[in-house]
């Protein structure tokens, strides 16, 4: 199915927002994959980790049915209607850092965190 036909709507940075270092890590990704035209961040939240609720993110090729996409700093991001209740108001940034480098989502909905980092409950 093509992004021609796909229904989704368009969000804006209020639902999420890339910030300059993931942008150009993320444009980076997607350009290596052939998929700089065309291409997506998916960010969804699942069930798991150590607080209940975990991100997940891959690149993939647009959104599909239902999906909302915002693009902040160049970058395409796709995100179900389920985990943006979730993710509202997040930013999404890159660390170089070598213990805890990585993507980081800053998320004012979460209530609790872990020190991992990468889960949390709402």
């Amino acid at each position: 199915m093509s992004v021609a036909e796909t229904s989704y709507k368009i969000g804006n940075e209020s639902l999420i927002q890339v910030l300059p270092n993931a942008s150009k890590r993320l444009l980076g990704l997607l350009e290596k994959q052939g998929k700089s035209e065309y291409g997506a961040l998916r960010v969804a939240v699942v069930g798991g980790g150590c607080s209940g609720l975990q991100y997940k993110m891959d690149l993939v090729d647009g959104p599909l049915d239902r999906d909302i996409m915002v693009t902040s700093n160049e970058v395409r991001v796709v995100i179900d209607p389920k985990s943006a209740l979730f993710v509202t108001g997040s930013q999404l940034d890159w660390s170089d850092d070598l213990q805890s480098g990585g993507f980081k989502v800053s998320n004012p909905n979460a209530e609790v965190t872990c020190s991992c980092g990468e889960s949390f409950s709402a």
